[in-house]
């Protein structure tokens, strides 16, 4: 591989090998090939004259592309449909006349386009089933081991840490929902002439509509789509570009999301992403384990989610019938889009394999805060024997903030000995440790994950293996 030259780190570093090759120029440039096979084959078939000798020939000739032609037809006569047309007809001679008879450019570029989305968001499902599976096994396993909760990043009351997993999975969960969504409803353009009028087939079969329209689900169906869109320009609406980065951009929220949140509990030490043995933390600071991977799949994610702007933009400016704005844009950000979104998933599929849980520092964190927040609990019991409410409540933001104060300093915390050594509260010292299980303060959280992974369980049983290898 050439070093003096440009390449992009979601070729060189971070997107698989299935997605490289389905954006590769032989996937594409082979992919028009089987769309001018398949026209070939169905205006044969519906009776034009094109001989079942001649697609034979085309169907032959399908891998053997000469690039280097190509580019030099491409040079003279700038356009690359037309170049590969020609290039197509040196391959196989006999048919070289009825190539691309009646269509348009659009017909090769947009449906060969609309065949690698699809099943490239196919590949992305089975990537992300990959990932959910993970969470929900990791779920599963600590559904009941109490965790100190967070909001605004401050302790508040406990949670498990398998429920929080559980939030990162239903978030993925809402994303695989909105992408069969998108995958079961991407139409086909079929083969619809310059402006999308079949002007051209009119005259070809002569007036016979059902002809056209016979044609159309022939090619369609050949490559797996059901229906064509109803009408269309020159080519298929771009909002459905929208629709098709936008499930990606969901897909990058949910894991910035999951992998933010990892990076601050490996702050603390409670949650570790996978780290390898041989792995080097920093070039200066050799003790150092930074969460790298969720790191990674932040800044990646968040490339994701603006380029996904394009889409919008693109679909918005588009001209009448056509407008040719859009191809140099779709160029980059589409397959990009694609890269990006693989990458993040393996990335996902990685660390949720691997997600390490430091059981001794989460307990050692909620146990240090359990005092406050089980002063709520402390006072309901004060108030059953005979307590004024209000005066307990005071009574408990008075102690509590001289506990903070004396942690602050780098003392233990004596939440615990001030109230009972307060005779408002009428409880001993003992009678208060009863109350300092974190598991009388999980609520529910156990049931609340069987309740996800009992909803997920059907979708997760055809899960393809977690391709938890990456290159870090």
């Amino acid at each position: 591989m050439s070093k003096d030259r440009y390449e992009s780190p979601l070729a060189s570093r971070y997107a698989s090998e299935y997605m490289l090759h389905l954006f590769s120029p032989d996937m594409r440039i082979q992919t028009w090939r089987r769309l001018w096979v398949a026209l070939a084959r169905a205006e044969h078939e519906l009776g034009l004259p094109i001989t079942a000798e001649q697609v034979a020939e085309l169907e032959a000739h399908i891998e053997d592309i000469d690039y280097e032609c190509a580019a030099a037809r491409e040079k003279e006569v700038r356009h690359d449909v037309m170049a590969h047309v020609y290039t197509y007809g040196k391959a196989a001679p006999s048919a070289a006349g009825i190539i691309h008879l009646g269509a348009t450019s659009c017909y090769v570029t947009d449906n060969a386009d609309l065949i690698l989305y699809r099943d490239g968001l196919k590949y992305l499902r089975g990537e992300l089933l990959s990932a959910m599976a993970n969470l929900a096994q990791f779920a599963d396993t600590y559904k009941a081991m109490p965790t100190l909760g967070y909001t605004h990043y401050q302790p508040a009351q406990p949670v498990t840490v398998g429920k929080r997993a559980a939030l990162w999975l239903q978030d993925f969960l809402s994303d695989l929902e909105e992408l069969d969504f998108v995958i079961g409803s991407i139409p086909f353009l079929g083969c619809r002439g310059t402006t999308g009028t079949e002007a051209s087939f009119m005259d070809l079969f002569e007036g016979d509509g059902e002809k056209i329209d016979e044609m159309n689900r022939r090619i369609a169906g050949e490559f797996g789509f059901e229906k064509c869109f109803t009408v269309c320009g020159q080519t298929y609406p771009r909002k459905l570009d929208s629709r098709i980065l936008g499930v990606l951009s969901s897909i990058a929220q949910s894991a910035y999301r999951m992998a933010n949140d990892i990076r601050l509990l490996q702050h603390d030490r409670q949650v570790e992403e996978p780290f390898e043995k041989n792995q080097i933390g920093s070039s200066a600071m050799a003790y150092k384990r930074n969460p790298m991977r969720c790191e990674r799949i932040c800044s990646l994610s968040r490339y994701l989610m603006a380029d996904a702007m394009n889409a919008p933009m693109t679909a918005s400016t588009q001209w009448m019938e056509r407008t040719l704005d859009d191809s140099a844009n779709r160029r980059v950000s589409l397959p990009e889009g694609f890269l990006c979104a693989d990458a993040v998933l393996r990335l996902v599929q990685n660390v949720t394999d691997g997600l390490h849980v430091n059981e001794k520092i989460v307990e050692r964190t909620i146990r240090e805060y359990l005092p406050f927040l089980a002063t709520e609990n402390i006072m309901m019991e004060a108030v059953k024997r005979g307590g004024d409410r209000q005066v307990l409540h005071e009574r408990i933001r008075q102690h509590s903030m001289a506990a903070t104060a004396r942690m602050k300093e780098g003392e233990s915390c004596d939440l615990l000995d001030r109230l009972a050594a307060d005779p408002a509260f009428g409880m001993t010292r003992e009678e208060l440790d009863s109350v300092m299980d974190p598991k009388l303060y999980i609520g529910r959280c156990p049931e609340q994950v069987d309740c996800l992974l009992r909803r997920v369980a059907p979708l997760l049983k055809d899960a393809p293996r977690a391709q938890a290898e990456i290159n870090v």
